[in-house]
């Protein structure tokens, strides 16, 4: 059984993929009655991607999906948490800050073993593959 979608016709003349709210035939973002919500939901998603943005860029962060990314991440929150007043907390937050670089660490190191050994195994496996 498909799952409902809203009834509204999208700008580019499709079906609005959305699903409908409860007991209606509009989603959120098509029905009168949740207009403001809408509007407000728009509004601060553009706030968030502009604040993204301007954070993103004042600490020189690309994002989070390779090595050099969660390293950046790392080094700010050690900056910021050395920053704090000597506290518990503060030591909880560096031996935790440590703890994930380590690992990080040992990650891009078992990262460019396996690179290298993937290509020095690489002449070897092409005489194999033509038998």
């Amino acid at each position: 059984m498909p799952e409902p979608r809203c009834a509204a016709i999208a700008e580019g003349g499709e079906r609005c993929r959305a699903r409908p709210l409860r007991g209606g035939e509009l989603c959120v973002w098509h029905s009168p009655e949740t207009v403001q919500e809408a509007t407000d939901a728009r509004r601060l998603g553009g706030l968030r991607r502009r604040r993204e943005g301007a954070v993103s860029g004042a600490y020189e962060l690309d994002g989070l999906t390779d090595i050099p990314g969660l390293r950046r991440v790392l080094e700010i929150a050690a900056v910021d948490a050395l920053a704090l007043e000597n506290s518990v907390a503060r030591v909880r937050a560096l031996t935790a800050i440590v703890q994930v670089g380590a690992r990080l660490l040992e990650t891009g190191e078992l990262e460019e073993r396996l690179v290298a050994l993937e290509a020095a195994l690489e002449p070897r496996a092409l005489p194999a593959r033509r038998r």
